[in-house]
């Protein structure tokens, strides 16, 4: 009976040392995988980080047509170039002035980290919102008629940017309307309740003093009144310049319809319109503005510069850009003269 006892006594012992060997490996084999998923969330993570912190950008623009959207693709550039990472949350007011404000307040709630406005009511819906968040513009014609800076010398207390009103580009565009084109009555649509509207129309009659060029206007509202307020201008006016007007560049083919049915030459404030049928255009590409703003932002979100010492910015290089198609559809002959200073496209 002894020998039997201790015979099962060893047995015993020796199963339970099988089992606290198998335990230990499934420790192991659980620790080990423990350690591998860290190491993976901590690669992760640090290559999220490789550039610094992951910033979160409210994006507001009022409309969506294509300067302002060249715009915001010159400001990812500049971030990107600028080693920013960045998170975007894009909101197009779709020309509502009460969803305009409401994206900014939504963005102040969501704490971003930075505000890009690309317009001038996008920036002053932005600057309602918040006193504290940076906010980067860009689109906008006036900054200091439409109380974001104190001057174009001097950043606002925390918003700066840059405009889109070349100071040569308005007296440029006059000059050609008077001398190339040879017209006297200017048709000009635009919504009143634009600042950016509003400032460059001072500037235009300013640019026309001294000349025989007659301002025949017509407001809207909406880009659906467009058309009508172009239709309404016909027979009164020589030529249609369009400026930056959201509301109206929205809009723009509606124009381009009747402009081409009338023979009534297109002249507008920026090349996308060009492109889209308009016969000239002064000015610079807004991609270039936007890089601009995002070198700014980059500077804020970096530590490099407060946003309060960076003053607005103008655009650089003016040139013509013409449209040869919209040319032959509004009854005007390109002059050798043209060919040698301007850009084409079809």
């Amino acid at each position: 009976m002894k020998k039997i006892s201790w015979l099962l006594m060893l047995m015993m012992l020796g199963s339970l040392l099988v089992l606290a060997a198998c335990g230990s490996d499934e420790e192991t084999e659980s620790d080990s995988g423990e350690t591998e998923d860290t190491t993976d969330t901590e690669e992760t993570s640090g290559d999220a980080t490789s550039d610094g912190e992951t910033y979160q950008i409210g994006v507001t623009q009022i409309v969506e047509h294509p300067s302002l959207d060249a715009a915001f693709e010159g400001f990812k550039t500049a971030m990107d170039d600028a080693g920013v990472n960045a998170e975007y949350d894009v909101q197009i007011a779709q020309g509502d002035q009460s969803n305009n404000q409401t994206i900014a307040t939504n963005f102040v709630g969501d704490q971003m980290d930075l505000i890009f406005a690309n317009s001038t009511p996008s920036a002053q819906g932005a600057l309602n919102a918040t006193p504290d968040i940076p906010i980067i513009f860009t689109s906008v014609s006036d900054p200091v008629g439409a109380e974001l800076v104190p001057s174009m010398d001097e950043a606002g207390g925390n918003i700066t940017g840059t405009t889109d009103n070349h100071p040569e580009a308005i007296p440029s565009t006059v000059d050609f309307i008077s001398n190339e084109l040879g017209a006297k009555k200017v048709g000009m649509i635009y919504n009143s309740g634009e600042q950016n509207s509003i400032a460059q129309i001072d500037l235009v009659k300013k640019a026309m003093e001294g000349t025989d060029l007659e301002i025949v206007e017509r407001s809207v509202s909406t880009s659906a009144e467009v058309q009508q307020a172009a239709e309404a201008l016909v027979g009164k006016a020589d030529v249609f310049y369009i400026i930056t007007d959201n509301t109206v560049v929205s809009a723009l083919e509606s124009v381009i319809s009747v402009a081409n049915d009338q023979d009534i030459p297109v002249v507008a404030g920026e090349f996308d319109s060009v492109e889209r049928g308009a016969l000239a255009a002064y000015g610079f590409d807004y991609y270039d503005i936007g890089y601009q703003s995002g070198e700014m932002a980059a500077k804020v979100l970096k530590g490099e510069a407060e946003i309060s010492s960076i003053a607005p910015e103008v655009p650089g290089n003016l040139k013509l850009v013409m449209n040869k198609t919209a040319a032959e559809e509004q009854g005007v002959e390109i002059k050798p003269e043209w060919e040698e200073k301007a850009e084409f496209v079809e």
